[in-house]
């Protein structure tokens, strides 16, 4: 009898721990979870843009160059196109300062505007302007490539602290020929691994000089080619502790 009385402690044992573990695990995924809810509405809209005008195309690789190629837009000008969904009101991140400095093809630029409704997110101003090499490059000047390259160096230079890093690369970007320049440059360095010099354009500068027909003011109901924006859909606010980058968002 003891042979089944040890295996039955010990069975009891076993369904105790798998208890505990069920118990405990949701409260560790629970940051990640709430992670990709906040992130969720760029993934919602871009979604709605890949399967409404698009076909549902997807992305082989996530880092290729434009999310829709051109060979993909059929029906819209036949531009490639990069989307971003942008709280409205604030700068929109461009990516990649060098890459986007290299841009050489006209684009179609899709940004949504977004504003949160308690837990919801709900879409308020949809523009998506061709944007020309020409007036890309207008952005930038009188920025060069060289000035550019000068910055990068600095960010990635791992000889430099990541706080000596920082306040170099501040203290250019601070000045001319950056201070002069539409487009703004981030450096984006913390305690960690990450040096990369990003770019973006303010809110007020997407519509002067992007879309200056589009109204800026919130709508009712925003359009994208014609089309109503999707409603608001569940994304809780952001309330993740993100590192300082040294540079706005």
């Amino acid at each position: 009898m003891k042979a089944p009385a040890a295996a039955i402690h010990c069975f009891r044992r076993l369904v105790l721990a798998l208890a505990l573990f069920l118990a405990v695990t949701p409260a560790f995924t629970r940051p990640e979870e709430e992670r990709r809810e906040v992130q969720r509405h760029g993934y919602v809209f871009e979604k709605w843009v890949r399967d409404t005008f698009f076909g549902g195309y997807i992305q082989p690789d996530y880092t290729q160059k434009w999310d829709i190629p051109k060979e993909i837009n059929k029906n819209h000008g036949g531009l490639p196109c990069n989307m971003k969904a942008i709280k409205y009101g604030t700068p929109v991140d461009m990516g990649d300062a060098l890459r986007q400095f290299h841009v050489d093809e006209p684009f179609i630029l899709i940004i949504a505007f977004w504003q949160q409704e308690g837990d919801k997110k709900r879409i308020v101003n949809i523009v998506a302007p061709t944007v020309t090499p020409k007036l890309y490059r207008s952005l930038w000047e009188p920025v060069t490539l060289e000035d550019l390259k000068r910055l990068d160096a600095v960010v990635k230079d791992r000889k430099l602290g990541y706080r000596e890093a920082r306040a170099a690369a501040q203290k250019i970007k601070s000045a001319p020929p950056f201070t002069r320049a539409i487009i703004t440059v981030n450096p984006k360095i913390d305690e960690k691994s990450q040096r990369r010099l990003q770019c973006s354009l303010s809110f007020r500068n997407v519509f002067k000089h992007l879309a200056p027909q589009a109204d800026p003011k919130p709508q009712e109901m925003p359009q994208l080619f014609g089309v109503s924006a999707p409603g608001p859909f569940l994304s809780p606010p952001r309330n993740l502790e993100r590192p300082t980058a040294g540079g706005k968002p």
